[in-house]
């Protein structure tokens, strides 16, 4: 059988694969030091589990986690799927660790995701390499530079696969195939002619190879789709960042402490609406939404060690005047937003962790959490921009992973990981749950996948 790309959903089918006692062939479009796609970036993967498990503390139980997914995609899920998914996380958590993969404590600045996320010892690379070398003990082939041109198909079969391998065109005719290859995140046209022009001051914090080549060609061809092309797991991440592959340290966690204006010096949404694992993935599509696509977060002293810090230190001034200035704002503006905000504080107990009901009073839009004045120099700030990690529109699949077609379940395909998450993933987006989404396909594609070639 045939897994088309190198993330942690198609080595998940890879070794499901081989466990069963299928041949599997891996192609990795990018060269082996950059193998693994947008798995490399990750730090964790949300599980159910009925009690503590490994260094998950006490319980996450389905509804609540159903509740968590319904809250962030507003309904815009297919239900059956996404439960199913999160009734097979509590497994996915002894196989992962039975296949290489070792998990650690919440960190400082990650504490509210003890008991919902498991994080990865050493980070998504560290999974993805732990995953690679059980692959090839079980005897997988991992071609890399594969860069895959046509899925050829035939009525309602895969008849062959097309491929470029280091620049050598290639035929592979496999019993079963797999697609794995992720969204089309990193083709800014095909962004643009979603988006329209503002796509083109995106930043992708994701790899530059999941330029959506696997997808369009299957689409082309009339397999059935899901999902709308401008919904993505898109984050607020610091304006300094590399266009491409900047990865998860360029994400900035200061909104829900922070005022955060547009280029005009204005607050446009409620920065404190919810805990951050559960709005982070609004903020890059609110981010692209305002003039030239940026925006800008300001703080003061009490707040700059509440969150995880940027790979990039803050802007930093002892006044509002110095920070407007530093940051090319409208310094009366700013000031002005500043001070109106500062004034529409309420006084309260303040608990970072959690929803205070710390709110201001008065204010358009209010802000309903966390709302201190900020007043105490120095003053910091961070530019804001789009990161996009990847895109929602995929191939639709039934809860065997099947791809199906203009006529029905395509009878040779299968599809996992963020080139499917579509289907689950309609809008918005909750930590760790394209991991879990990508691990759980993955392990059911693999099966069919297998049975299948078998």
């Amino acid at each position: 059988m045939l897994v088309i790309g190198g993330g942690n959903a198609a080595l998940c089918a890879a070794i499901t694969a081989a466990e069963a006692g299928a041949q599997a062939l891996i192609l990795e479009g990018a060269p082996k030091a950059y193998r693994g796609g947008n798995s490399r970036h990750t730090r964790n993967f949300r599980c159910m589990h009925s009690g503590p498990l490994g260094v998950l503390t006490d319980a996450y139980g389905e509804d609540e986690y159903f509740d968590d997914l319904l809250n962030v995609t507003k309904g815009k899920t297919d239900a059956a799927l996404a439960r199913m998914v999160i009734r097979q996380s509590e497994e996915c958590y002894p196989w992962m660790h039975d296949h290489g993969v070792h998990f650690q404590p919440s960190l400082s600045g990650t504490l509210s995701l003890s008991r919902t996320n498991a994080f990865f010892l050493g980070g998504g690379k560290a999974l993805v390499n732990a995953y690679y070398r059980t692959a090839e003990r079980l005897g997988v082939t991992v071609l890399y530079d594969a860069e895959v041109t046509h899925i050829h198909l035939d009525g309602g079969r895969i008849a062959h696969v097309d491929a470029r391998i280091d620049g050598t065109p290639q035929r592979f005719a496999a019993k079963a195939v797999v697609a794995a290859a992720g969204g089309f995140e990193a083709n800014i046209e095909w962004l643009t002619e979603a988006w329209g022009p503002a796509a083109a001051n995106f930043l992708i914090r994701g790899t530059p190879y999941n330029r959506g080549a696997v997808l369009k060609d299957l689409l082309d061809q009339d397999i059935a789709s899901v999902g709308d092309p401008t919904q993505c797991h898109a984050v607020a991440i610091d304006g300094r960042a590399p266009k491409f592959d900047g990865g998860i340290v360029t994400r900035l966690d200061c909104v829900p402490f922070s005022v955060v204006v547009n280029r005009h010096g204005e607050r446009f949404y409620d920065e404190g609406e919810d805990v951050w694992p559960k709005r982070y993935a609004i903020w890059g599509r609110l981010v692209a939404a305002q003039p030239d696509q940026v925006a800008y977060a300001i703080i003061d002293s009490k707040s700059l060690d509440l969150f995880m810090p940027s790979v990039f230190p803050p802007v930093t001034a002892e006044t509002l005047d110095e920070l407007a200035e530093k940051l090319d704002l409208p310094a009366q503006k700013l000031v002005a937003t500043i001070t109106a905000f500062n004034a529409a504080c309420r006084p309260g107990d303040f608990y970072p962790t959690e929803l205070d009901g710390l709110a201001t009073s008065g204010l358009s839009p209010e802000k309903t959490n966390w709302a201190r004045p900020i007043a105490e120099p120095p003053f910091y700030g961070y530019a804001l921009r789009p990161g996009v990690t990847f895109t929602y529109l995929g191939l639709k699949v039934d809860d065997g992973a099947r791809v199906q077609g203009p006529e029905g379940p395509i009878d040779n395909l299968w599809a996992a990981g963020e080139i499917m998450a579509g289907s689950i993933l309609g809008q918005g987006y909750l930590a760790g749950f394209g991991m879990t989404i990508g691990t759980v396909f993955g392990r059911i594609a693999g099966n069919e996948a297998a049975a299948h070639a078998r």
